[in-house]
Protein backbone atom coordinates (compact mmCIF):
# COMPACT_ATOMS: atom_id res chain seq x y z
CA UNK A 1 0.00 0.00 0.00
CA UNK A 2 1.05 3.65 -0.85
CA UNK A 3 0.91 6.32 2.16
CA UNK A 4 -2.62 7.07 3.05
CA UNK A 5 -3.98 4.45 1.01
CA UNK A 6 -7.22 3.30 2.32
CA UNK A 7 -9.23 -0.58 2.10
CA UNK A 8 -12.80 0.32 3.07
CA UNK A 9 -13.75 -3.11 4.86
CA UNK A 10 -16.91 -1.77 6.37
CA UNK A 11 -18.79 1.65 7.13
CA UNK A 12 -16.87 0.93 10.46
CA UNK A 13 -14.03 -0.18 9.70
CA UNK A 14 -10.52 0.62 7.36
CA UNK A 15 -7.22 -0.24 6.70
CA UNK A 16 -5.73 2.73 6.46
CA UNK A 17 -1.74 3.06 5.68
CA UNK A 18 -0.34 5.90 7.83
CA UNK A 19 3.00 6.13 9.46
CA UNK A 20 3.18 7.31 13.37
CA UNK A 21 5.85 9.84 14.08
CA UNK A 22 4.98 10.08 17.71
CA UNK A 23 3.11 8.26 20.68
CA UNK A 24 -0.06 6.45 20.64
CA UNK A 25 -3.07 8.16 18.05
CA UNK A 26 -0.08 10.66 16.81
CA UNK A 27 0.68 12.05 20.07
CA UNK A 28 4.15 14.13 19.16
CA UNK A 29 4.84 15.18 22.89
CA UNK A 30 9.33 14.69 22.49
CA UNK A 31 11.58 14.48 19.90
CA UNK A 32 11.74 10.94 18.45
CA UNK A 33 15.22 9.71 19.79
CA UNK A 34 13.89 10.51 23.49
CA UNK A 35 10.61 8.54 22.72
CA UNK A 36 12.66 5.11 21.70
CA UNK A 37 15.25 5.57 24.02
CA UNK A 38 11.90 5.71 26.67
CA UNK A 39 10.06 2.95 24.85
CA UNK A 40 13.48 0.81 25.30
CA UNK A 41 13.95 1.50 28.93
CA UNK A 42 10.32 0.65 29.54
CA UNK A 43 10.40 -2.70 27.90
CA UNK A 44 13.45 -3.88 29.82
CA UNK A 45 11.73 -2.38 32.73
CA UNK A 46 8.48 -4.74 32.25
CA UNK A 47 11.06 -7.99 31.08
CA UNK A 48 12.52 -7.36 34.45
CA UNK A 49 8.80 -6.96 36.02
CA UNK A 50 7.48 -10.19 34.16
CA UNK A 51 10.67 -11.98 35.71
CA UNK A 52 10.03 -10.96 38.87
CA UNK A 53 6.46 -11.50 38.88
CA UNK A 54 6.70 -15.50 37.38
CA UNK A 55 9.29 -16.21 40.52
CA UNK A 56 6.31 -15.24 42.74
CA UNK A 57 3.95 -17.75 41.14
CA UNK A 58 1.14 -14.49 40.15
CA UNK A 59 -1.83 -16.26 37.87
CA UNK A 60 -1.48 -16.33 34.09
CA UNK A 61 -3.97 -13.66 33.48
CA UNK A 62 -1.43 -10.92 35.12
CA UNK A 63 1.02 -11.99 33.29
CA UNK A 64 -0.74 -12.23 30.28
CA UNK A 65 -2.14 -8.59 30.68
CA UNK A 66 2.38 -7.59 31.47
CA UNK A 67 3.26 -9.60 28.45
CA UNK A 68 1.01 -7.68 25.93
CA UNK A 69 2.22 -4.08 27.48
CA UNK A 70 5.60 -5.60 26.67
CA UNK A 71 5.07 -7.49 23.31
CA UNK A 72 3.00 -4.16 22.04
CA UNK A 73 6.23 -1.82 23.13
CA UNK A 74 8.41 -3.80 21.45
CA UNK A 75 6.64 -4.46 18.37
CA UNK A 76 6.27 -0.30 18.02
CA UNK A 77 10.42 -0.09 18.89
CA UNK A 78 11.09 -2.26 16.21
CA UNK A 79 9.60 0.40 13.74
CA UNK A 80 11.26 3.12 15.57
CA UNK A 81 14.23 1.58 15.29
CA UNK A 82 14.21 -0.54 12.10
CA UNK A 83 11.71 0.88 9.71
CA UNK A 84 13.55 4.04 8.52
CA UNK A 85 16.32 2.29 8.03
CA UNK A 86 15.01 0.04 5.29
CA UNK A 87 12.24 1.39 3.25
CA UNK A 88 12.39 4.26 1.12
CA UNK A 89 9.94 6.93 1.31
CA UNK A 90 8.48 7.76 -2.02
CA UNK A 91 5.12 9.82 -2.74
CA UNK A 92 1.88 8.16 -3.79
CA UNK A 93 0.98 6.18 -5.12
CA UNK A 94 4.16 4.60 -5.24
CA UNK A 95 4.94 2.07 -3.01
CA UNK A 96 7.43 1.80 -0.75
CA UNK A 97 10.38 -0.56 -1.23
CA UNK A 98 13.24 -2.46 0.54
CA UNK A 99 16.34 -0.83 -0.06
CA UNK A 100 19.67 -1.62 1.33
CA UNK A 101 20.49 -1.16 4.86
CA UNK A 102 21.14 2.24 6.08
CA UNK A 103 19.85 3.96 2.56
CA UNK A 104 16.11 4.41 4.08
CA UNK A 105 14.23 7.50 4.79
CA UNK A 106 15.95 7.74 8.36
CA UNK A 107 18.18 7.49 10.31
CA UNK A 108 18.70 4.33 13.32
CA UNK A 109 16.20 5.08 16.08
CA UNK A 110 14.12 7.40 14.38
CA UNK A 111 11.95 5.80 12.24
CA UNK A 112 8.11 5.90 11.60
CA UNK A 113 5.57 3.42 13.72
CA UNK A 114 3.07 1.75 10.60
CA UNK A 115 -0.64 2.19 11.55
CA UNK A 116 -3.30 0.97 9.88
CA UNK A 117 -6.45 0.10 11.75
CA UNK A 118 -9.31 2.74 11.15
CA UNK A 119 -12.97 2.54 13.03
CA UNK A 120 -14.81 5.41 12.09
CA UNK A 121 -17.56 4.14 14.48
CA UNK A 122 -19.83 7.22 13.55
CA UNK A 123 -19.78 10.11 11.72
CA UNK A 124 -22.17 13.19 11.67
CA UNK A 125 -22.03 17.01 10.99
CA UNK A 126 -22.67 19.27 13.64
CA UNK A 127 -25.78 21.48 13.08
CA UNK A 128 -24.72 24.99 11.74
CA UNK A 129 -26.54 26.72 14.55
CA UNK A 130 -24.16 25.58 17.27
CA UNK A 131 -21.95 28.04 18.50
CA UNK A 132 -18.62 26.15 18.55
CA UNK A 133 -18.66 23.38 16.92
CA UNK A 134 -21.57 24.56 14.20
CA UNK A 135 -21.02 23.20 10.40
CA UNK A 136 -18.16 20.74 11.51
CA UNK A 137 -18.07 17.31 10.49
CA UNK A 138 -17.51 15.11 13.80
CA UNK A 139 -16.11 11.71 13.66
CA UNK A 140 -16.31 9.26 17.05
CA UNK A 141 -13.19 7.40 17.39
CA UNK A 142 -10.91 8.80 14.81
CA UNK A 143 -7.27 7.53 16.27
CA UNK A 144 -5.37 4.90 13.69
CA UNK A 145 -3.48 2.27 15.45
CA UNK A 146 -1.78 -0.59 15.01
CA UNK A 147 -1.46 -4.18 16.37
CA UNK A 148 0.78 -3.57 18.66
CA UNK A 149 -1.04 -0.25 19.74
CA UNK A 150 -4.01 -2.45 20.40
CA UNK A 151 -1.92 -5.39 22.51
CA UNK A 152 -0.92 -2.37 24.64
CA UNK A 153 -4.71 -0.54 25.23
CA UNK A 154 -6.07 -4.64 26.08
CA UNK A 155 -3.53 -5.03 28.61
CA UNK A 156 -3.72 -1.96 30.16
CA UNK A 157 -7.17 -1.78 29.94
CA UNK A 158 -7.21 -5.40 31.65
CA UNK A 159 -4.91 -4.85 34.53
CA UNK A 160 -7.46 -1.72 35.51
CA UNK A 161 -10.57 -4.05 35.39
CA UNK A 162 -9.03 -6.71 36.71
CA UNK A 163 -5.65 -6.27 38.69
CA UNK A 164 -6.11 -2.86 40.10
CA UNK A 165 -6.47 -3.95 43.72
CA UNK A 166 -3.70 -6.04 43.42
CA UNK A 167 -1.21 -3.98 41.54
CA UNK A 168 -2.07 -1.31 44.68
CA UNK A 169 -1.55 -4.01 47.22
CA UNK A 170 1.78 -5.46 45.38
CA UNK A 171 3.30 -1.91 45.71
CA UNK A 172 2.83 -1.00 49.49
Amino acid sequence: MYLHQSIHVTDWFQILFTENRGMAFGMELFDKLFLTSFRIIAVTFLIWFIMKQIRKGVGWAFLTCLILIMAGAAGNIFDCIFYGMIFNNPPAPMVAEFVPWGTGYESLFHGRVVDMFYFPLVEWDWPSWLPLWGGEHFIFFSPIFNFADACISCGVIALLLFFNKKVARDEE
